[in-house]
Protein backbone atom coordinates (compact mmCIF):
# COMPACT_ATOMS: atom_id res chain seq x y z
CA UNK A 1 0.00 0.00 0.00
CA UNK A 2 2.71 2.43 0.97
CA UNK A 3 4.82 1.34 -1.99
CA UNK A 4 2.04 2.08 -4.42
CA UNK A 5 1.53 5.53 -2.96
CA UNK A 6 5.24 6.30 -3.15
CA UNK A 7 5.34 5.32 -6.81
CA UNK A 8 2.34 7.51 -7.60
CA UNK A 9 3.90 10.48 -5.83
CA UNK A 10 7.21 9.98 -7.62
CA UNK A 11 5.43 9.84 -10.93
CA UNK A 12 3.56 13.01 -10.20
CA UNK A 13 6.75 14.83 -9.27
CA UNK A 14 8.44 13.59 -12.41
CA UNK A 15 5.94 15.58 -14.41
CA UNK A 16 6.60 19.25 -15.20
CA UNK A 17 6.00 21.44 -12.14
CA UNK A 18 3.36 23.40 -14.00
CA UNK A 19 0.53 22.19 -16.20
CA UNK A 20 -0.07 23.68 -19.65
CA UNK A 21 -3.08 25.51 -18.23
CA UNK A 22 -0.91 26.85 -15.39
CA UNK A 23 1.70 28.05 -17.87
CA UNK A 24 -0.94 29.85 -19.89
CA UNK A 25 -2.20 31.45 -16.68
CA UNK A 26 1.33 32.66 -15.93
CA UNK A 27 1.64 34.11 -19.43
CA UNK A 28 -1.68 35.91 -19.06
CA UNK A 29 -0.58 37.32 -15.69
CA UNK A 30 2.74 38.50 -17.16
CA UNK A 31 0.84 40.14 -20.01
CA UNK A 32 -1.44 41.86 -17.53
CA UNK A 33 1.58 43.13 -15.57
CA UNK A 34 3.16 44.48 -18.75
CA UNK A 35 -0.12 46.16 -19.65
CA UNK A 36 -0.29 47.76 -16.19
CA UNK A 37 3.27 49.11 -16.59
CA UNK A 38 2.37 50.66 -19.96
CA UNK A 39 -0.92 52.14 -18.73
CA UNK A 40 0.72 53.67 -15.65
CA UNK A 41 3.43 55.23 -17.83
CA UNK A 42 0.83 56.76 -20.13
CA UNK A 43 -1.20 58.15 -17.23
CA UNK A 44 1.83 59.77 -15.60
CA UNK A 45 2.95 61.19 -18.93
CA UNK A 46 -0.48 62.75 -19.44
CA UNK A 47 -0.26 64.29 -15.98
CA UNK A 48 3.33 65.40 -16.51
CA UNK A 49 4.79 65.31 -20.07
CA UNK A 50 8.30 65.14 -18.58
CA UNK A 51 7.69 61.61 -17.32
CA UNK A 52 8.47 59.61 -20.46
CA UNK A 53 12.12 60.59 -20.80
CA UNK A 54 15.37 58.64 -20.78
CA UNK A 55 16.44 60.17 -17.47
CA UNK A 56 13.18 59.19 -15.75
CA UNK A 57 13.43 55.70 -17.24
CA UNK A 58 16.94 55.27 -15.86
CA UNK A 59 15.75 56.64 -12.52
CA UNK A 60 13.00 53.99 -12.42
CA UNK A 61 15.51 51.22 -13.19
CA UNK A 62 17.84 52.47 -10.47
CA UNK A 63 14.99 52.79 -7.97
CA UNK A 64 13.92 49.19 -8.51
CA UNK A 65 17.38 47.67 -7.96
CA UNK A 66 17.30 46.99 -4.23
CA UNK A 67 13.65 45.88 -4.21
CA UNK A 68 14.28 43.58 -7.19
CA UNK A 69 17.40 41.95 -5.72
CA UNK A 70 15.70 41.44 -2.35
CA UNK A 71 12.64 40.18 -4.20
CA UNK A 72 14.65 37.56 -6.08
CA UNK A 73 15.68 35.95 -2.80
CA UNK A 74 12.19 36.25 -1.35
CA UNK A 75 10.78 34.58 -4.47
CA UNK A 76 12.89 31.49 -3.81
CA UNK A 77 11.63 31.31 -0.22
CA UNK A 78 7.98 31.81 -1.20
CA UNK A 79 8.19 29.25 -4.00
CA UNK A 80 9.46 26.76 -1.38
CA UNK A 81 6.29 27.38 0.64
CA UNK A 82 7.83 29.56 3.34
CA UNK A 83 8.03 33.28 4.08
CA UNK A 84 10.87 35.65 5.00
CA UNK A 85 9.95 38.86 6.80
CA UNK A 86 13.57 39.61 7.69
CA UNK A 87 14.90 40.56 4.24
CA UNK A 88 14.87 44.30 4.95
CA UNK A 89 16.55 43.91 8.34
CA UNK A 90 19.15 41.56 6.84
CA UNK A 91 19.82 44.15 4.13
CA UNK A 92 20.41 46.75 6.85
CA UNK A 93 22.56 44.51 9.04
CA UNK A 94 24.76 43.60 6.06
CA UNK A 95 25.26 47.22 5.11
CA UNK A 96 26.12 48.20 8.68
CA UNK A 97 28.35 45.16 9.21
CA UNK A 98 30.32 46.16 6.12
CA UNK A 99 30.77 49.67 7.47
CA UNK A 100 31.94 48.42 10.88
CA UNK A 101 34.33 45.79 9.50
CA UNK A 102 35.82 48.15 6.93
CA UNK A 103 35.75 51.63 8.46
CA UNK A 104 36.01 50.80 12.16
CA UNK A 105 37.68 47.40 12.12
CA UNK A 106 40.19 48.31 9.44
CA UNK A 107 39.65 45.18 7.33
CA UNK A 108 40.56 45.57 3.64
CA UNK A 109 37.42 46.23 1.59
CA UNK A 110 37.73 42.89 -0.21
CA UNK A 111 37.69 40.91 3.05
CA UNK A 112 34.93 43.12 4.43
CA UNK A 113 32.79 42.41 1.37
CA UNK A 114 33.35 38.68 1.80
CA UNK A 115 32.51 38.97 5.50
CA UNK A 116 29.29 40.79 4.60
CA UNK A 117 28.20 37.98 2.29
CA UNK A 118 28.92 35.51 5.09
CA UNK A 119 26.74 37.57 7.44
CA UNK A 120 23.87 37.32 4.96
CA UNK A 121 24.40 33.57 4.57
CA UNK A 122 24.42 33.06 8.35
CA UNK A 123 21.18 35.00 8.71
CA UNK A 124 19.59 32.79 6.06
CA UNK A 125 20.97 29.66 7.72
CA UNK A 126 19.60 30.78 11.09
CA UNK A 127 16.12 31.33 9.61
CA UNK A 128 16.27 28.10 7.64
CA UNK A 129 17.35 25.86 10.51
CA UNK A 130 14.77 27.24 12.94
CA UNK A 131 12.09 26.72 10.30
CA UNK A 132 13.08 23.24 9.14
CA UNK A 133 14.73 21.62 12.17
CA UNK A 134 12.99 23.35 15.07
CA UNK A 135 9.70 23.35 13.11
CA UNK A 136 8.89 26.92 14.09
CA UNK A 137 6.66 28.57 11.45
CA UNK A 138 8.79 30.74 9.18
CA UNK A 139 6.43 33.68 9.74
CA UNK A 140 7.28 33.64 13.45
CA UNK A 141 10.98 32.92 12.92
CA UNK A 142 11.56 35.74 10.44
CA UNK A 143 9.34 38.20 12.30
CA UNK A 144 11.53 37.60 15.34
CA UNK A 145 14.76 37.79 13.34
CA UNK A 146 13.55 41.07 11.80
CA UNK A 147 13.71 42.65 15.25
CA UNK A 148 16.80 40.69 16.25
CA UNK A 149 18.76 41.88 13.21
CA UNK A 150 17.70 45.48 13.75
CA UNK A 151 18.89 45.23 17.35
CA UNK A 152 22.23 43.85 16.14
CA UNK A 153 22.54 46.77 13.71
CA UNK A 154 22.01 49.22 16.55
CA UNK A 155 24.51 47.33 18.71
CA UNK A 156 27.40 47.04 16.23
CA UNK A 157 27.04 50.63 15.03
CA UNK A 158 26.30 52.20 18.43
CA UNK A 159 23.42 53.91 16.57
CA UNK A 160 25.94 55.76 14.38
CA UNK A 161 25.70 56.72 10.72
CA UNK A 162 28.76 55.85 8.59
CA UNK A 163 30.17 57.48 5.46
CA UNK A 164 33.49 56.05 4.19
CA UNK A 165 34.41 59.41 2.66
CA UNK A 166 34.22 60.97 6.15
CA UNK A 167 35.24 58.23 8.63
CA UNK A 168 34.94 58.79 12.39
CA UNK A 169 37.83 60.44 14.19
CA UNK A 170 40.76 58.09 14.65
CA UNK A 171 39.89 55.95 11.63
CA UNK A 172 40.99 56.21 8.00
CA UNK A 173 39.87 54.69 4.72
CA UNK A 174 42.45 54.14 1.99
CA UNK A 175 41.57 56.20 -1.13
CA UNK A 176 42.11 53.20 -3.39
CA UNK A 177 39.69 51.08 -1.41
CA UNK A 178 37.12 53.86 -1.36
CA UNK A 179 37.41 54.29 -5.14
CA UNK A 180 36.97 50.55 -5.65
CA UNK A 181 33.88 50.48 -3.42
CA UNK A 182 32.26 53.47 -5.11
CA UNK A 183 33.05 52.04 -8.55
CA UNK A 184 30.77 49.08 -7.86
CA UNK A 185 27.82 51.34 -8.67
CA UNK A 186 29.52 54.10 -10.65
CA UNK A 187 27.52 56.34 -12.96
CA UNK A 188 28.06 55.59 -16.64
CA UNK A 189 27.40 57.76 -19.70
CA UNK A 190 25.78 61.14 -20.15
CA UNK A 191 22.54 59.97 -18.55
CA UNK A 192 24.25 58.67 -15.39
CA UNK A 193 23.33 55.01 -15.91
CA UNK A 194 24.21 53.31 -12.62
CA UNK A 195 26.27 50.12 -12.77
CA UNK A 196 23.94 48.80 -10.06
CA UNK A 197 21.42 48.15 -12.84
CA UNK A 198 23.85 45.73 -14.50
CA UNK A 199 24.37 43.96 -11.18
CA UNK A 200 20.60 43.60 -10.82
CA UNK A 201 20.17 42.16 -14.32
CA UNK A 202 23.10 39.77 -13.89
CA UNK A 203 21.81 38.50 -10.56
CA UNK A 204 18.32 38.10 -12.04
CA UNK A 205 19.77 35.98 -14.85
CA UNK A 206 21.62 33.71 -12.41
CA UNK A 207 18.65 33.30 -10.05
CA UNK A 208 16.33 32.86 -13.03
CA UNK A 209 18.41 29.97 -14.32
CA UNK A 210 18.56 28.41 -10.87
CA UNK A 211 14.77 28.58 -10.44
CA UNK A 212 13.56 27.89 -13.98
CA UNK A 213 16.36 25.98 -15.65
CA UNK A 214 17.90 23.68 -13.05
CA UNK A 215 17.02 20.61 -10.99
CA UNK A 216 17.16 22.79 -7.88
CA UNK A 217 14.33 24.97 -9.18
CA UNK A 218 12.31 21.96 -10.32
CA UNK A 219 12.54 20.47 -6.85
CA UNK A 220 11.82 23.79 -5.14
CA UNK A 221 8.53 24.11 -7.04
CA UNK A 222 7.68 20.52 -6.07
CA UNK A 223 8.42 21.22 -2.40
CA UNK A 224 6.35 24.40 -2.37
CA UNK A 225 3.50 22.81 -4.28
CA UNK A 226 3.16 19.80 -1.97
CA UNK A 227 5.78 19.29 0.74
CA UNK A 228 4.19 16.03 1.92
CA UNK A 229 4.35 14.50 -1.55
CA UNK A 230 7.90 15.78 -1.93
CA UNK A 231 8.94 14.01 1.29
CA UNK A 232 7.31 10.78 0.14
CA UNK A 233 9.26 11.10 -3.11
CA UNK A 234 12.43 11.33 -0.98
CA UNK A 235 13.23 14.92 -1.97
CA UNK A 236 15.48 16.74 0.56
CA UNK A 237 12.72 19.14 1.60
CA UNK A 238 14.45 20.65 4.63
CA UNK A 239 17.72 21.13 2.75
CA UNK A 240 16.01 22.82 -0.21
CA UNK A 241 14.10 25.21 2.05
CA UNK A 242 17.25 26.04 4.00
CA UNK A 243 19.14 26.76 0.76
CA UNK A 244 16.32 29.09 -0.27
CA UNK A 245 16.65 30.98 3.03
CA UNK A 246 20.44 31.18 2.66
CA UNK A 247 20.09 32.51 -0.89
CA UNK A 248 17.63 35.12 0.38
CA UNK A 249 20.10 36.23 3.05
CA UNK A 250 23.01 36.44 0.61
CA UNK A 251 20.96 38.43 -1.91
CA UNK A 252 19.84 40.78 0.87
CA UNK A 253 23.52 41.31 1.74
CA UNK A 254 24.36 42.03 -1.90
CA UNK A 255 21.53 44.57 -2.11
CA UNK A 256 22.84 46.23 1.07
CA UNK A 257 26.38 46.37 -0.33
CA UNK A 258 25.29 47.89 -3.63
CA UNK A 259 23.03 50.51 -2.06
CA UNK A 260 25.77 51.44 0.43
CA UNK A 261 28.15 51.86 -2.51
CA UNK A 262 25.66 54.02 -4.40
CA UNK A 263 24.49 56.24 -1.53
CA UNK A 264 27.87 56.10 0.28
CA UNK A 265 26.22 56.21 3.66
CA UNK A 266 24.53 53.72 5.98
CA UNK A 267 22.64 53.90 9.26
CA UNK A 268 21.14 51.42 11.75
CA UNK A 269 17.55 51.60 10.51
CA UNK A 270 18.39 51.37 6.81
CA UNK A 271 16.39 48.65 5.11
CA UNK A 272 13.56 48.43 7.63
CA UNK A 273 11.19 50.08 5.16
CA UNK A 274 12.14 47.64 2.39
CA UNK A 275 10.15 44.64 3.60
CA UNK A 276 6.71 45.70 2.41
CA UNK A 277 7.73 46.96 -1.06
CA UNK A 278 9.61 43.69 -1.60
CA UNK A 279 6.59 41.60 -0.65
CA UNK A 280 4.34 43.71 -2.85
CA UNK A 281 6.69 43.32 -5.82
CA UNK A 282 6.90 39.53 -5.45
CA UNK A 283 3.15 39.04 -5.03
CA UNK A 284 2.30 41.47 -7.83
CA UNK A 285 4.67 39.42 -9.96
CA UNK A 286 2.55 36.32 -9.49
CA UNK A 287 4.11 34.49 -6.54
CA UNK A 288 1.64 32.74 -4.26
CA UNK A 289 2.01 32.92 -0.49
CA UNK A 290 0.77 29.33 -0.37
CA UNK A 291 3.96 28.23 -2.16
CA UNK A 292 4.82 26.44 -5.39
CA UNK A 293 4.21 29.43 -7.62
CA UNK A 294 6.34 32.39 -8.68
CA UNK A 295 8.72 33.57 -11.37
CA UNK A 296 11.77 35.76 -11.69
CA UNK A 297 10.32 37.71 -14.62
CA UNK A 298 7.19 38.35 -12.56
CA UNK A 299 9.20 39.60 -9.59
CA UNK A 300 11.25 41.90 -11.82
CA UNK A 301 8.07 43.21 -13.41
CA UNK A 302 6.48 43.81 -10.01
CA UNK A 303 9.58 45.69 -8.82
CA UNK A 304 9.56 47.81 -11.98
CA UNK A 305 5.86 48.65 -11.58
CA UNK A 306 6.38 49.73 -7.96
CA UNK A 307 9.42 51.85 -8.88
CA UNK A 308 7.47 53.39 -11.75
CA UNK A 309 4.58 54.31 -9.45
CA UNK A 310 6.90 55.70 -6.77
CA UNK A 311 8.86 57.75 -9.31
CA UNK A 312 5.68 59.05 -10.90
CA UNK A 313 4.31 60.14 -7.53
CA UNK A 314 7.62 61.82 -6.72
CA UNK A 315 7.51 63.70 -10.04
CA UNK A 316 3.98 64.89 -9.33
CA UNK A 317 5.02 65.90 -5.78
CA UNK A 318 1.65 65.52 -4.02
CA UNK A 319 3.36 65.38 -0.61
CA UNK A 320 5.49 63.02 1.49
CA UNK A 321 2.41 61.17 2.75
CA UNK A 322 1.37 59.98 -0.71
CA UNK A 323 4.09 57.36 -1.21
CA UNK A 324 3.41 55.77 2.18
CA UNK A 325 -0.35 55.62 1.57
CA UNK A 326 0.23 54.23 -1.92
CA UNK A 327 2.63 51.58 -0.64
CA UNK A 328 0.20 50.40 2.03
CA UNK A 329 -2.69 50.19 -0.45
CA UNK A 330 -0.60 48.33 -3.04
CA UNK A 331 0.75 45.84 -0.47
CA UNK A 332 -2.72 45.03 0.91
CA UNK A 333 -4.17 44.90 -2.59
CA UNK A 334 -1.45 42.56 -3.89
CA UNK A 335 -1.85 40.09 -1.01
CA UNK A 336 -5.64 40.35 -1.29
CA UNK A 337 -5.49 39.45 -4.97
CA UNK A 338 -3.27 36.46 -4.19
CA UNK A 339 -5.72 35.18 -1.56
CA UNK A 340 -8.65 35.72 -3.94
CA UNK A 341 -6.86 33.85 -6.73
CA UNK A 342 -6.10 30.95 -4.36
CA UNK A 343 -9.75 30.72 -3.33
CA UNK A 344 -10.88 30.75 -6.96
CA UNK A 345 -8.44 27.93 -7.78
CA UNK A 346 -9.72 25.95 -4.80
CA UNK A 347 -13.32 26.55 -5.83
CA UNK A 348 -12.56 25.29 -9.32
CA UNK A 349 -10.91 22.21 -7.85
CA UNK A 350 -7.39 23.02 -9.06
Amino acid sequence: MNTGKSVDVSASLAAPPRSVKGSLSAIVRAGGLLGAIIIVAIIFDLLNPAFLTIDIGISVLRSMCSVAILGLGLTLVIVSGEIDLSVGACYGLASNALAVMWIIGGLPIYLALLGTLIVGALVGLFNGLLTTWARIPSFIVTLGSYNLLYGLSLFITSATTFNPAYPPEGHTVAPGQLNFFVSLTQQLGAHQFSAEIFWMLGIAAVVGFALHGSLFGFRLYAVGGNATAARLARLPVDRLKTIAFIASGVLAAIAGILDFSFVQTTQPDIGLSQTFPVFAAVVIGGASLSGGKGSIIGTMGGAFLLAELQTGIAVLSPGPYAQQIFLGVVTIGAVGLDILASRIRTWRGK
